[in-house]
């Protein structure tokens, strides 16, 4: 049930939300759950995503679809999940060009959107030597998991069905991606070029996949977050510092490898200092600068304590 009447542009705001959190999850590295978090909508997500349960099969059942629809907090989630679907499908075309011909610039963009979703969830930590070890774990946990050489895995039902179900996993978690993890399990450019087709033959297990690992691993989280709340949220920060590694945006590839399908995969790298002279530099570090400020103008539009804004008021 939703705890307060909304407005229609309450519920632009929520679908530009869903709009962010599709942008982050089309790339890898970046995860569409941070954006949720810092925009204030995290806990309301995965409460609604809860409401899947028996009581709603027993509503359906008894015909209070009216009920039904309130139980699960269906304006909410009708309205991110039109900006979050809607991003996805127009976004994946572009998005896969600018992998293909600007990665620099792409990842130099989402590197300032992280940095400052690190400094904006930060604020949420009571920050002591164990909350410090706690985060240092997530962080050590993170750079592991991105530091993994792609698979080359199959791209039957059976394996779209479970990499589906893991990698909305890392997607409502702040800090890790679940693009990544497809890219990491062989999947991604298959699912993404399914996507731009709309091929619903290929993408039915996938989904089905996602509503398992979502509906299961969302309860998860939740008993977490109202049992363990700052541990939660000082661990979830950490991920997010670990994944930096994987979106820095300047990198050197050293050992490739073709998949079956052609495509050219890096399986080694390593990260690189730019060079400050090329046009390419001051590009990227602009569009950084870009990610950071849009992140932090939104978040202090919410929560009004980012920490960033005092610095500013009082420079």
């Amino acid at each position: 049930m939703e705890k307060q009447k909304r407005t229609l542009s309450d519920y632009v705001g929520i679908a530009g939300v869903g709009v962010a959190m599709g942008a982050a999850d089309v790339v890898p590295g970046v995860s569409g759950g941070t954006m949720a978090f810092i925009l204030g909508i995290y806990d309301e997500l995965l409460d609604a995503i809860k409401s899947f349960n028996l009581d709603l099969v027993r509503l359906l059942l008894r015909g209070r679809l009216r009920d039904a629809l309130e139980h699960v907090n269906f304006r909410f989630l009708i309205a991110l999940g039109t900006g979050l679907g809607t991003t996805l499908l127009s976004l994946a075309h572009v998005i896969t060009w600018l992998l293909d011909h600007h990665p620099v610039p792409l990842f130099a963009f989402f590197f300032g959107l992280v940095l400052a979703s690190i400094v904006s969830v930060s604020t949420h930590v009571h920050w002591n030597p164990a909350m410090f070890a706690t985060c240092a774990l997530g962080a050590w946990g993170a750079y592991r998991i991105v530091r993994l050489v792609p698979m080359d895995m199959p791209n039957d039902a059976f394996t779209l069905f479970w990499s589906g179900a893991i990698a909305i996993m890392a997607m409502i978690l702040p800090g890790i991606s679940g693009s990544f993890l497809l890219f990491i399990l062989g999947q991604y450019r298959f699912v993404l070029e399914a996507v731009k087709r709309f091929d619903v033959l290929t993408l039915i297990p996938f989904v089905l996949g996602i509503a398992i690992g979502i509906m299961a691993f969302s309860r998860v989280l939740t008993w977490l977050l109202h049992h363990y709340r700052r541990v939660t949220i000082t661990l979830l920060v950490g991920f997010m510092i670990g994944s930096l590694w994987k979106i820095w945006p300047f990198r050197e590839v050293l050992e490739t490898t073709v998949n079956p399908k052609g495509h050219v995969i890096p399986i080694r790298e390593a990260v690189v200092w730019p060079d400050p002279s090329g046009a390419q530099f001051w590009l990227s570090l602009g569009l950084c600068v870009l990610g950071f400020v849009i992140i932090t103008v939104l978040d202090n539009l919410q929560s009004k304590a980012n920490p960033l804004k005092k610095i500013v008021e009082e420079a």
